[in-house]
């Protein structure tokens, strides 16, 4: 029986074998840059790498073991567990007692899936020096990482690679023979596809080649990768940080008024298969927030259009959605309410419970009436206007406390101009009470 020898992948094949080859990242392993000069230092030290899928954070780790002539333990944090966290301490001590002491680099890919106990379990050899800690995340360190750990460890962030990087990429490819020619079209939505990622596009590449062998393809055109990948959707994480960064875009963009910007925000939500129920949601939400009574109508519209997708679901209700994100980002803007109640919120949390005045209390019984519940009470509607002039509706010792200042802007400022002629009836009528 015959063995086949092992053909390794693509992007294994074209892994960067010295700090020269590595592709992108600049920023950091440049001439000058943080992570060229620890290189260059001689020294490892832990750190984190923080960055998207394929961009080189188990790349970078390699080469520093390889620069520093380090045993190299590569544990992943969704398959391991204790067990290979106590046998990597157990290989970083036997080489570093060993007839040619050898430092020790433990990567640990994915290391925000490792739990607090887990992440624990490093804290002593690394502050003993057993071993250099390297960890790739693809989720914010701030968040997932123990701050014990977060403190002994440099932060490193990496960035999607550019369309330049991503040709780049391509051309090292079709050097070695694995990739026959490429359309220039073709080549663009190729890049497009990528979005960023490394591993994506030269595993995609090696999927196109093998296909494209098999039909005795001289060229890859436009016309037959779009064929190939079909409607598939750009990479886009929906429970991580390019989650929240996305609809963080969206919501500035429409407290902006940039209507073109707050499509394409939506948009870019939608291709990333965010629930669009979810989508409504945060429209309500910045209806309420943003607009405000500025423009009362654009809650009502965002109420609206979610109960149209509820009803036409997609494609037809992103429809609704898209023409709300629209009103919403053209709409006056109006945050007063939104400040007022979180001011209200605010003091309340800090004062003390203040008694309900006497006269602002209800008395459905005659021991009430005879306690003086509801006494001097001055029923709005039976006054001039509608409005009882100089009546005090807040507890003693907050009279004159005000949250709601309405907005020059919208509906607000109709608003702002009754509240201004009702504060004036109250000034001619409560200095002579008190």
């Amino acid at each position: 029986m015959t063995s086949v020898a092992p053909h390794p992948p693509l992007a294994e094949r074209l892994r960067p074998r010295t700090l020269a080859d590595v592709i992108g990242q600049q920023h950091l392993l440049g001439e000058g840059m943080p992570l060229r000069i620890a290189f260059e230092s001689g020294m490892p030290h832990s750190c984190i790498l923080w960055g998207p899928p394929g961009v080189g954070k188990t790349t970078i780790a390699r080469l520093m073991a390889d620069a520093f002539d380090a045993q190299f333990i590569a544990i992943s944090a969704v398959l391991g567990g204790v067990k290979d966290i106590r046998e990597a301490v157990d290989q970083a001590q036997a080489a570093a007692s060993g007839l040619q002491a050898q430092r020790t680099i433990v990567f640990v890919d994915e290391v925000h899936r490792f739990n607090k106990s887990q992440q624990d379990a490093f804290l002593s050899h690394v502050e003993s020096g057993l071993f250099t800690f390297i960890g790739a995340t693809t989720e914010n360190p701030s968040f997932e990482v123990n701050s014990a750990l977060l403190s002994r460890a440099a932060v490193y962030v990496l960035q999607p690679l550019a369309e330049a990087d991503l040709a780049l990429l391509v051309e090292r490819a079709q050097a070695v023979g694995a990739v026959p020619a490429i359309e220039a079209p073709a080549l663009q939505r190729l890049l497009a596809y990528a979005d960023g990622d490394a591993r994506r596009l030269l595993n995609t590449l090696e999927t196109l080649s093998v296909a494209a062998g098999a039909q005795h393809l001289p060229e890859m055109t436009d016309a037959w990768l779009l064929k190939v990948l079909g409607e598939r959707m750009r990479r886009y994480d929906k429970s991580g940080e390019q989650f929240y960064d996305t609809i963080s875009a969206l919501h500035k963009s429409v407290r902006g008024s940039d209507p073109d910007a707050s499509l394409y925000w939506f948009v870019r939500m939608l291709d990333g298969g965010v629930d669009p129920r979810y989508i409504a949601r945060r429209l309500i939400r910045m209806a309420a927030e943003d607009v405000g009574l500025a423009d009362p109508r654009a809650l009502r519209l965002a109420l609206d259009a979610s109960e149209v997708y509820e009803r036409l679901g997609s494609p037809e209700g992103e429809l609704a959605l898209a023409e709300c994100v629209v009103y919403l980002a053209v709409a006056a803007k109006s945050n007063a309410v939104y400040a007022a109640f979180n001011q209200a919120k605010a003091l309340v949390r800090k004062d003390g419970t203040r008694p309900v005045p006497m006269h602002l209390r209800n008395a459905p019984t005659q021991l009430m009436k005879d306690l003086a519940y509801g006494k001097d009470y001055r029923y709005a509607h039976d006054e001039e206007g509608g409005y009882a002039a100089g009546e005090t509706y807040m507890p003693d010792g907050l009279r004159g406390t005000r949250f709601y200042e309405p907005v020059e802007r919208g509906l607000e400022i109709r608003i702002a101009e009754k509240l201004r002629a009702l504060r004036a009836r109250d000034a001619t009528v409560r200095p002579s009470q008190e």
